[in-house]
């Protein structure tokens, strides 16, 4: 009998299978550009920290920004449920695995006090960093406006999977081109992983895109609900509709890689596959500075019904200014990822990051393994 037609599956593929193919003229590193810009924001480090209660707190998000990069702090997490949010950090911290998400999903459900999301906001502000601020798009309607008038600069609305359609038996829920309107500061929308949905959300008229689905190392939304595409696929296809919609209206619409980094290889494969700039939250959880204490937990890890995160211990290795610009103390490639972008760019003789994007990649399934024999024995 004739089989019938199926679905039909394409090759993905993440930052582990893949290599940067170097150019054929070269640039001195420190020559490179590598500026993010954001709707009249710009930032000399291309990289954002996660709004993860793990990485970014108040002291936080001003250390970032003053070494030119952009924390996002989550205005429904810890830091605006508690006064004090430092205790039940620390007692997350302290508690045993079989205790942690239980843990967590009670911690997390007190209710959000809303004269701490203006007190964090002005916080961040008078301790002279740009202030972006992340919130689930359920609440942003409601959340916006009091970020705004405490002068919040940048907006993120970030959950699992956002869409510029979604059906729900609310008789009107969050319009994006609405948004735009009522707040008057950028607007960051994530997280997408597909061509179509990036492109229908860009021509809604927002400043940035968040790129990934469920790569975060604390992240277990691939495992429990099985979706996902890998990173450099995700962003490649992103970067199309990027590109699609930069030819249709004249407007760049950056995007932003967000989750699956562990050291600046990963960063550099990202910026060739077509990304802006990236989000990062483990490799800053192993800062000083994190509130997390050595550990960090995804987001959706509280859930009452579903939790799809898991805490990890990953440890303090140093301060944020080393993971940022060195010197490495260790080998790993989890420390000077500015350093690392820029040569990157240097030998793929790429002057800026969109120049960057045009580096040749290969599938290359054996790039952190060929030749390395003792290292492999030795880890």
């Amino acid at each position: 009998m004739p089989v019938p037609k199926s679905k039909q599956l394409r090759r993905s593929y993440g930052f582990e299978e893949v290599a940067i193919v170097p150019g054929d003229v070269t640039i001195n590193p420190e020559q490179t550009n590598i500026d993010l810009e954001i709707e009249g924001f710009t930032f000399s480090v291309p990289i954002l920290a996660a709004a993860m209660d793990a990485v970014t707190d108040v002291n936080f998000a001003i250390k970032m920004s003053k070494l030119g990069g952009l924390a996002v702090l989550n205005l429904e997490g810890l830091q605006t449920r508690y006064d004090n949010p430092q205790e039940i950090l620390a007692e997350i911290a302290q508690a045993p695995t079989s205790a942690v998400t239980p843990l967590l999903q009670k911690v997390y459900s007190q209710p959000i006090k809303e004269n701490l999301i203006g007190e964090r906001v002005q916080a961040i502000k008078k301790g002279g960093g740009v202030c972006a601020v992340s919130m689930l798009p359920a609440n942003t309607k409601h959340f916006a406006p009091i970020a705004a008038e405490a002068g919040a600069d940048i907006l993120v609305v970030q959950s699992t999977v956002t869409t510029a359609r979604h059906k729900s038996k609310s008789s009107r829920g969050l319009i994006f081109t609405e948004l735009c309107k009522l707040v008057s500061m950028p607007i960051v929308v994530g997280n997408c992983v597909s061509y179509g949905a990036c492109l229908e959300l860009m021509r809604t008229g927002i400043s940035a895109i968040l790129v990934g689905v469920g790569p975060g190392a604390a992240c277990t939304s691939r495992e429990v609900l099985g979706i996902g595409v890998p990173q450099v696929t995700a962003t490649i296809d992103c970067a199309a509709a990027r590109d699609r919609y930069l030819e249709e209206s004249g407007r760049y619409v950056p995007i932003i890689t967000d989750g699956g980094f562990r050291r600046g290889g990963d960063l550099c494969k990202a910026i060739a596959a077509g990304a802006d700039g990236a989000m990062i939250g483990s490799i800053f959880a192993q800062t000083k500075e994190a509130p997390g204490l050595g550990h960090h937990w995804g987001m959706a890890n509280p859930h009452a019904a579903l939790p799809r995160g898991t805490r990890i211990k990953v440890g303090t290795t140093g301060t944020l200014e080393q993971i940022l610009f060195g010197p490495a103390s260790v080998t790993d490639g989890s420390q000077n990822l500015v350093g690392a972008l820029r040569t990157a760019m240097g030998v793929c003789g790429a002057a800026t990051i969109r120049d960057m994007h045009k580096a040749e990649m290969v599938i290359a399934p054996s790039i952190t393994t060929e030749g390395k024999s003792w290292q492999m024995a030795q880890s």
